[in-house]
């Protein structure tokens, strides 16, 4: 059994209360302990000394300032190929097959005489916008989770809170945040819930108000989809690799953001200095292919999905009403796109799309099939089986390469859904924490497109 470990060596306080000891008495003083602990250890416990000595070399390059990093990017660069590659031919036969069924329910319904508002609202509203989430988000999450639990059995999640706790600290956070930034990637509520192994209230909450700047399991889905058709269509026989190196990218730019706002926290609102942080890594170990099955598809697979599916139809039913529902000859949903419009073109974006993640707040999963529902005249929505189509339907209403590129970092970094406001309010007692979380998350949301769309407006003057 070999023990790591890695020590913070700054203390929670008031820079003015405390002083602090030399970092590198302090390093000493645990690595001491430690050998002594080893040592006491070895001569109780039976060793494999090939396997320590294996563990060692490897989390030699693992754990390295510069290999560890560059390994962590690589293997998040894989997952996402991986995930794009093996979703796309599943999806679109998954879709084929739900949007197929529509046909039977449409028959059914007026086989018993259901007035045409009924047939609309259940089947065009509610369906359809169900088989689009299951369609979009069931082959990606059946990849993707597979892949982050199998590295979270090999014992390399550890390992990533070590690379990443250097940064967190010059950041004025927690090295175990890292670990609780991992739970994100899943939900971001999980994500929330996990703040708890952090002690210090100052430190989990700056935890709990950036949780949200990485990418919950219901956004890969908008993600991948937009970096495949906008990105990707770029250079077709690069298309995947450059899609999921955009997925990548837009992974480490939320840990980015989540670094700079976690800085400003901790010297405004939530001022002082990270605590001491002891993180042990655990040996690796043999993942065990059924563990990972039932974690990754039962619990959180099939978890996931029936939450969306549960928020996804009831919404596309409410969708569709207000996209029926008319005032002075528009329809509601088109009100609330026309009156959100100005501040959607400032940010590179539009009235529609801003409406989309309003109404999307219920669960990030129903805001693609939400925005397609609004650009169609009658409410309805087009099936995902077919990509080309569905370039062409959002092309046609005036996207272009940095619309797809300011919806990503919009869905990226926008407010949290509504479940994990609710943990949010849970977790902190009150309801001023979750509000604050909102608003941080939307006013950087907002600013970091302004700023996407003031660079690329100024760069086309100067070309044009």
């Amino acid at each position: 059994m070999d023990i790591h470990f890695f020590h913070s060596s700054r203390e929670t306080g008031d820079s003015n209360d405390i002083s602090h000891e030399s970092t590198d008495v302090k390093d000493l003083i645990v690595e001491k302990i430690y050998e002594k602990a080893e040592s006491i250890t070895r001569k109780a416990v039976r060793y494999d000394r090939f396997r320590e000595d294996l563990d060692k070399k490897i989390d030699l390059l693992l754990t390295s300032r510069v290999t560890g990093i560059l390994f962590m990017l690589l293997l998040l660069g894989v997952i996402f190929w991986l995930t794009l590659i093996g979703a796309n031919y599943p999806s679109q036969l998954l879709a084929k097959v739900l949007f197929g069924i529509q046909g039977f329910l449409e028959s059914f319904l007026m086989s018993i005489g259901a007035p045409e508002w009924v047939n609309g609202f259940l089947v065009t509203g509610m369906y359809r916008t169900l088989a689009w989430v299951v369609s979009v988000m069931l082959p990606p999450m059946a990849i993707f989770f597979p892949l982050f639990t199998f590295l979270e059995d090999l014992g390399y999640l550890p390992r990533v809170a070590f690379n990443l706790d250097y940064f967190f600290k010059r950041a004025g956070a927690h090295g175990k945040q890292a670990l609780t930034m991992s739970m994100g990637f899943g939900c971001n509520a999980a994500g929330v819930v996990s703040c708890r192994i952090i002690n210090s209230p100052r430190e989990r909450m700056i935890a709990i108000l950036t949780n949200n700047f990485v990418p919950c399991n219901g956004r890969f889905p908008t993600l991948i989809l937009l970096a495949s058709l906008f990105i990707g269509g770029l250079a077709p026989n690069l298309g995947w690799l450059l899609a999921s190196l955009t997925v990548s990218g837009l992974v480490v730019f939320g840990i980015l953001i989540t670094l700079l706002v976690s800085k400003l926290l901790s010297s405004t609102l939530l001022k002082g200095l990270p605590s001491s942080f002891i993180l042990e890594l655990p040996p690796y170990r043999p993942p065990h292919i059924g563990s990972i099955i039932i974690r990754s598809i039962y619990e959180r697979t099939l978890f996931v999905l029936g939450r969306a599916v549960a928020v996804a139809a009831p919404a596309g039913g409410i969708i569709w009403l207000l996209a029926h529902i008319k005032f002075e000859n528009q329809s509601l949903l088109a009100q609330a796109a026309a009156f959100l419009d100005p501040l959607g073109r400032l940010m590179g974006l539009d009235g529609y799309i801003l409406m989309a993640f309003i109404a999307g707040l219920p669960a990030n999963e129903i805001v693609l099939p939400i925005l397609l529902m609004g650009y169609l005249a009658q409410g309805t929505m087009i099936s995902p089986d077919d990509f080309t189509s569905l370039k062409e339907l959002l092309v046609n209403h005036g996207w272009t390469t940095l619309t797809a590129i300011n919806t990503m970092l919009f869905s990226l970094l926008h407010f949290p859904c509504a479940t994990t406001l609710w943990t949010i309010r849970s977790e902190t007692g009150g309801a001023r924490w979750a509000v604050c979380a909102a608003a941080l998350t939307t006013a950087v949301a907002l600013l970091v497109c302004f700023i996407t769309a003031s660079l690329y407006r100024l760069v086309m003057w100067v070309i044009f």
